[in-house]
C-alpha cells in the first residue's frame, strides 16, 4: 500500500480507503483484510444504517492502535425524526458528532465530512461550529462531499477565518463520472483541498460483473436506484471491452478502475467498499499502479460519450426540498 498527503495538509492517507456504507455479515473480515493490506483510512457516516455502520466499524477496529488509523465520518443526512436531526446546523453538527464518537469508541475523528451542502443553514454558522469542535480536539480536519466549486469557494475563506483545516472533498469520481474534473478539482487544488474519490467502481459496473441482458435479480445493480441508469446494454458492452485493457496491464477490471482514479494528482485516496475480504485484498492491489498513456487513451476511446463531465450534475438537496 502506498500513501499520499491529503491536500495541503500533513495528513497521510492510504491510496485505497475502505468505506462501510453497506454493512454485511462479513464486515469484520473485510476490515481485517483492509488492515492486512495496509489500508489505514476508513470511511463511515452517522446516518448509515441508523448508526450501525459506525458501531460495526468500531468493533472491527477495536484491536487496532487508534493512532495508526485515519477515521472519517460524516454528517448531513437524517439521523432521527426530529426537525434538527439533519443538516449542518450548529445543533446537529454537535449532537451528531458526539453520538458518532460514542459509537466509534474514540475521543476524536480525523476527518469530519459535511456530506452535502445545506442550503437551509448559514455557512458561517456551520464553520463556527466546526471551529469549536476543532478547538475542543474532537475533530482534526474537516471535509466536504459533493460540493460544487462555487460552494467550496464560499467555504474556503470561512474555514481560514475560523481556523478550520478544510483539507478534503469527496466527489463521486470514476472512469464514467468525471463531473468533478472541470471545476471542483481545479478549485480544490488552488485551495489545498485533496479528493477522496467515492464510487470509483461506478456501483460495481466497472468491475465487469454486469453484462448486457444478464443482471442477476438479487444483485446490487438490480436493487439499487443509483446503479440502474448505468445498466444500459450499450454501456455495459463498452465496459466489457475494457477487459482487454485490464488484461494487458495485468490487472482485474476493478483494479483498472481504481488505478485510473488514482492517476489524477488531486486524488489522495479512492474510497471503496466490498462484500468479501477477497474483494478488499483485490482492490488494495490497485495502489501504486501507473497506467501508461496508451491504456488511458484506450479507456477514453472505449467509453466515449458515456462519460459524464457536466459540472452541473454535482448535487445537493435543493433549498426548498427535504433531505430524503
Amino acid at each position: 500500500m502506498e500513501y499520499r498527503r491529503l491536500g495541503a495538509s500533513g495528513l497521510s492517507v492510504s491510496e485505497i480507503s475502505y468505506g462501510n456504507w453497506l454493512t454485511h455479515p462479513d464486515g469484520a473480515e473485510c476490515v481485517q483484510a483492509a488492515l492486512d493490506a495496509g489500508i489505514t483510512t476508513f470511511h463511515t457516516a452517522a446516518a448509515w444504517d441508523g448508526g450501525a455502520a459506525e458501531e460495526n466499524l468500531a468493533a472491527a477496529l477495536s484491536h487496532t492502535r487508534r493512532d495508526d488509523l485515519v477515521l472519517c465520518t460524516g454528517v448531513f443526512w437524517p439521523e432521527g425524526p426530529g426537525v434538527n436531526d439533519a443538516g449542518l446546523s450548529r445543533k446537529h453538527l454537535t449532537t451528531s458528532l458526539h453520538a458518532s464518537l460514542r459509537r466509534l469508541r474514540t475521543d476524536y475523528v480525523d476527518v469530519y465530512q459535511l456530506l452535502r451542502f445545506d442550503y437551509r443553514t448559514p455557512l458561517e454558522e456551520t464553520f463556527l461550529a466546526l471551529s469549536d469542535l476543532v478547538r475542543q480536539g474532537k475533530i482534526l480536519y474537516a471535509g466536504t462531499a459533493e460540493w460544487t466549486a462555487e460552494q467550496l469557494l464560499e467555504a474556503r475563506p470561512l474555514a481560514d477565518r475560523y481556523g478550520v483545516p478544510l483539507v478534503a472533498n469527496q466527489p463521486h469520481y470514476s472512469m464514467l463520472w468525471r463531473v468533478a474534473e472541470a471545476q471542483v478539482m481545479p478549485v480544490c487544488e488552488r485551495a489545498g483541498i485533496g479528493q477522496f474519490a467515492s464510487v470509483p467502481l461506478a456501483q460495481g459496473v466497472l468491475t465487469g460483473k454486469y453484462r448486457p441482458g444478464e443482471i442477476p435479480p438479487d444483485s446490487r445493480g438490480a436493487k439499487s436506484a443509483e446503479a440502474r441508469p448505468l445498466l444500459l446494454p450499450d454501456l455495459l458492452e463498452r465496459v466489457g471491452m475494457l477487459r482487454g485493457v485490464a488484461d494487458e496491464a495485468g490487472l482485474t477490471m476493478a483494479q483498472l478502475a481504481l488505478a485510473w482514479t488514482l492517476q489524477h494528482t488531486s486524488v489522495a485516496s479512492a474510497v471503496t467498499g466490498a462484500s468479501t475480504a477477497a474483494q478488499v485484498t483485490e482492490n488494495a492491489k490497485a495502489s501504486g499502479v501507473v497506467l501508461d498513456l496508451d491504456a488511458l487513451t484506450r479507456i477514453d476511446q472505449l467509453l466515449g460519450s458515456f462519460v459524464q463531465t457536466d459540472p452541473r450534475l454535482t448535487w445537493s438537496p435543493p433549498a426548498t426540498g427535504g433531505f430524503a
